[in-house]
């Protein structure tokens, strides 16, 4: 809740931040004196500034218990549905890095899944593994490496095919597809004939890319 929401204009806010009542972390955003951010919270916070704000990606499925040797110190992972900047009192806090690509065409419903954790049903919107999978996909080739996203792919055991069906249905990136469906394959998990049928034929002829260290990543049809 905003402090406008709740009666305190912008010249009262300036006055509390004078009076030491008030710290100010940017525009619009302020806490009290001693408190700490919690970072599901302030991520909710933040969503209501930036439209679509989840967290997904690797960070998504760490916190639904998919992981690979997740470090200490790991970068927090925010998809957005417009390119935005996020305010530097927060990255400071949540080293974060922000994604707003756009994965699935208009017809996939709007929030489709994306809920809180169980555990915490007033805390932000995080992507079920089966749409941090494909987020996590995504960055291959660019901030995600190969071998990291294969490893926590394979954690993946037993996706809702409900839910991993349609986000492949309506996926717009043909490496994302391709990528989940091959590994899958060469993975030997159980859902990969399915995934393979659910998502259909996704143009023709190999797709190739190369990657960081050289090589080229080609993924078949």
């Amino acid at each position: 809740m905003s402090l406008k929401e709740v009666g305190v204009s912008s010249s009262l806010a300036s006055f509390y931040v004078r009076a030491g009542w008030l710290v100010r972390l940017g525009r619009g955003a302020f806490m009290f004196p001693g408190d700490t951010l919690q970072i599901g919270l302030t991520t909710k916070f933040l969503a209501r500034r930036l439209p679509g704000l989840h967290v997904g990606g690797k960070t998504a499925l760490a916190w639904r218990g998919v992981r690979h040797n997740v470090g200490p110190f790991e970068r927090l992972c925010l998809w957005g549905e417009q390119p935005a900047s996020l305010p530097q009192w927060f990255t400071r806090r949540f080293p974060s890095d922000y994604v707003a690509w756009s994965l699935y065409d208009p017809d996939l419903p709007t929030g489709f899944g994306l809920q809180a954790l169980p555990e915490t049903p007033d805390g932000p919107a995080v992507s079920v593994p089966e749409r941090a999978l494909l987020e996590l996909l995504s960055g291959v080739r660019m901030r995600q490496g190969l071998e990291e996203a294969r490893n926590i792919m394979e954690g993946v055991r037993s996706p809702r095919m409900e839910v991993l069906g349609p986000l492949l249905k309506h996926c717009q990136r043909v490496k994302v597809v391709r990528l989940c469906v091959q590994w899958a394959e060469e993975l030997n998990l159980s859902w990969a004939a399915e995934a393979r049928k659910l998502a259909g034929v996704r143009g023709r002829g190999r797709w190739c890319g190369k990657l960081p260290d050289g090589s080229t990543l080609i993924l078949k049809p």
